[in-house]
This record gives C-alpha cells, sequence and structure tokens, in this order.
C-alpha cells in the first residue's frame, strides 16, 4: 500500500487571515490612538498658553464672565457675517 505524504496548502485558511486582519486593525487603532493623544497634549498645551493673563483669549473669557448676553448676541452677530461670506 502507497500512503502519500499529507500536503499542506500553502495558503493561509480563513483563521488565519482573520487573525492577521485583526492583529493588523489593533494595531492600526494603537496608531491612531497614540497619533490623537499626541494631537490632544499639544492642544492642551496650546490652550493653557492661550489663557495666561494678559492674552487675547484671557480677555475674551473675562469679557464673556462679565457679560454673557452682550458676548452672545456679538457672537451671533459674527456668525452671520461668516456664513453671508460662505
Amino acid at each position: 500500500m502507497n500512503i502519500e505524504p499529507f500536503e499542506t496548502n500553502s495558503q493561509p485558511g480563513i483563521a488565519e487571515r482573520a487573525i492577521d486582519t485583526a492583529t493588523d486593525v489593533s494595531r492600526t487603532l494603537g496608531e491612531v490612538t497614540g497619533a490623537l493623544r499626541a494631537a490632544v497634549d499639544r492642544l492642551s498645551g496650546a490652550m493653557e498658553d492661550a489663557r495666561r493673563p494678559g492674552t487675547a483669549l484671557s480677555t475674551v473669557a473675562a469679557i464673556t464672565r462679565e457679560a454673557p448676553l452682550a458676548s452672545l448676541f456679538i457672537a451671533f452677530l459674527f456668525g452671520i457675517a461668516v456664513a453671508r461670506r460662505h
């Protein structure tokens, strides 16, 4: 009796492809999460710098605290002006 050796298929099976895909997705999500975390850190740093006393953002924040309705009205008018340009 002539027994032929078991031949292995050179193409990956569905389980191996699923594992590879899951690994790739996991790696991509890790990279995206790292990039997003770095962007949030940079934005947080920029906001902290902008809130220092004497800067424009601190002045606007102070005015908004003192007169919130007037600030809202000005922001509304500014939004209308910007919307009409586009």
